[in-house]
């Protein structure tokens, strides 16, 4: 990865972004050696402006942005930094910068797609899911039924608790269903939005 340093006098932008909501936490600057110090810390590393130093994010709070993925934009002058936040990330103990709330449960839905497409690439023994894609097509599909007609239930008959669990049965088994026919949630949000008018 090339990073253009020098473009901006020694620092470049670094966005950072929560990766499992996609929620922008914070922009700092980095120069070549904090950038450096948090490929090796795995833990983002600013250039502090203001305190003329390197400035490890949570030295002080232990709200740490521990790093995920490392990108640089298509000028080569700015970084999109994904991370796993470890408590608020402001300074003023929000979770962002701008005040925002890092909320929103249903981008988990969007990690969990990518951890079942990494079982069926891996397949690990002893792992639930392996033993899913093991068993087939048929069963892949019977189970879906199975959760469909237990949300059913829980739906008509069952408690809210219930229900809520044997949807979110439902949605891991369809994903997994997904997953084994080559598809993803983001081609059924396409063929949703194909209806959508």
């Amino acid at each position: 990865m090339q990073i253009d340093f020098e473009k901006s006098g020694g620092l470049v932008p670094a966005i950072i972004q929560d990766e499992l909501s996609s929620k922008v936490l914070m922009l700092g600057y980095m120069n070549l050696e904090a950038y450096q110090k948090t490929q090796e810390l795995g833990k983002v590393t600013f250039y502090s402006r203001s305190k003329n130093r390197l400035w490890t994010k949570g030295e002080e709070s232990g709200n740490f942005l521990n790093v995920v993925t490392i990108k640089v934009d298509c000028d080569s002058d700015t970084l999109l930094i994904k991370v796993n936040p470890v408590g608020p990330v402001c300074h003023l103990g929000t979770d962002t910068c701008w005040g925002e709330s890092n909320e929103g449960d249903i981008a988990f839905i969007n990690y969990l797609q990518k951890f079942i497409q990494k079982r069926f690439v891996e397949m690990p023994e002893g792992s639930y899911t392996t033993s899913l894609f093991n068993k087939g097509l048929n069963r892949m599909a019977q189970k879906v039924g199975e959760e469909a007609v237990e949300t059913v239930i829980e739906a008509t008959n069952g408690t809210d608790e219930g229900f809520l669990y044997e949807a979110s049965d439902l949605i891991f088994h369809l994903i997994v269903l997904l997953t084994s026919k080559g598809y993803s949630l983001d081609d059924l949000g396409r063929e949703l939005k194909k209806r959508h008018k």
